[in-house]
């Protein structure tokens, strides 16, 4: 979901967020489908540190929480065999579906499927060894409830290793195209304590979100990674493909804003643009593990 493309003005209607929210992965969800391979590869080095972070061992009990296509939970999935179950689970259910058919595809049986969300996790108390959840945590409407509600499906010594992503300046892959977007009429400037990809980019409020769930022995620490593409085209079109509201707000313009749109952000990513014309754009994330 990208950030400043909900008008968020007024007083909050918190259910009204979720349904939007909803709404967007479930739209999303065809094209993560489509992206799945090139966002894998793109993110790798996030889901070597989650997965290192979680120590996993055979016979666990693992929940991949707002797991989207299901990406990170199936590399965590042959390091709990034998015996071990993962669940995937995602408040969408197109997503969940994704995912099925993707575990069918590469053989995997020792994962269950669940339609969850994060501020109400319909699992047993103390029910699970890990808890994963990749950029998930900062697109709830009330983190902190999730964060609590992870603490109490946990063991007591089980672990949540999760990624939000750090600070707008560091993020320009995210951060370019919505201010074109805003600045061509197109969308809102990101409203400041509502859901988006950095409502969770300072580490001091991790922590203390962390702290106050109940989590302790809390290590922060940043994984840079870049958004690349072959060409512009390709990796807009990618961009567009994860990012629903990104597209929603795309697809208002016209002819002549649509071309303006993609000349004006073209010429914005110029410096992370190769003489061949390929793209790497930098991102960072913030990554974080504790113990229940």
């Amino acid at each position: 979901m990208a950030e400043g493309l909900d008008p968020g003005a007024g007083e909050r209607d918190h259910d009204e967020e979720r349904r939007t929210i909803l709404e967007c992965w479930e739209a999303s969800a065809a094209g993560w489908g489509r992206q799945r391979s090139s966002w894998g590869s793109q993110t790798a080095a996030v889901s070597a540190w989650m997965l290192d972070a979680a120590a996993l061992r055979p016979g666990e009990r693992v929940l991949d929480l707002a797991a989207g296509p299901g990406e990170l939970g199936f590399l965590a999935a042959p390091l709990i065999e034998p015996g071990g179950t993962l669940i995937c689970s995602d408040q969408s259910e197109a997503m969940v579906e994704l995912a099925r058919a993707r575990a069918a595809a590469e053989g995997l049986t020792n994962v269950e499927f669940r339609v969850l969300g994060g501020e109400w996790i319909d699992l047993e108390l103390a029910s699970l060894d890990a808890v994963l959840c990749r950029w998930g945590y900062m697109l709830m409407v009330d983190p902190a409830a999730a964060l609590r509600e992870t603490r109490r499906v946990l063991r007591s010594g089980g672990r949540v290793v999760l990624a939000v992503w750090d600070q707008r300046e560091r993020n320009p892959w995210s951060t370019i195209p919505t201010a074109v977007l805003v600045e061509h009429g197109l969308a809102v400037p990101p409203v400041a304590g509502t859901p988006g990809p950095f409502a969770l980019a300072e580490a001091g409020l991790l922590q203390s979100m962390l702290e106050e769930a109940g989590f302790t022995d809390i290590v922060i620490d940043a994984v840079e990674i870049a958004r690349s593409g072959r060409d512009f085209d390709s990796w807009w079109a990618t961009h567009l493909d994860l990012s629903a509201s990104t597209r929603a707000a795309f697809e208002l313009a016209d002819e002549q804003q649509t071309e303006a749109v993609e000349a004006e952000l073209a010429a914005r990513l110029r410096p992370y643009t190769s003489a061949s014309g390929e793209l790497a754009v930098p991102g960072r994330t913030l990554v974080a593990a504790a113990q229940a």
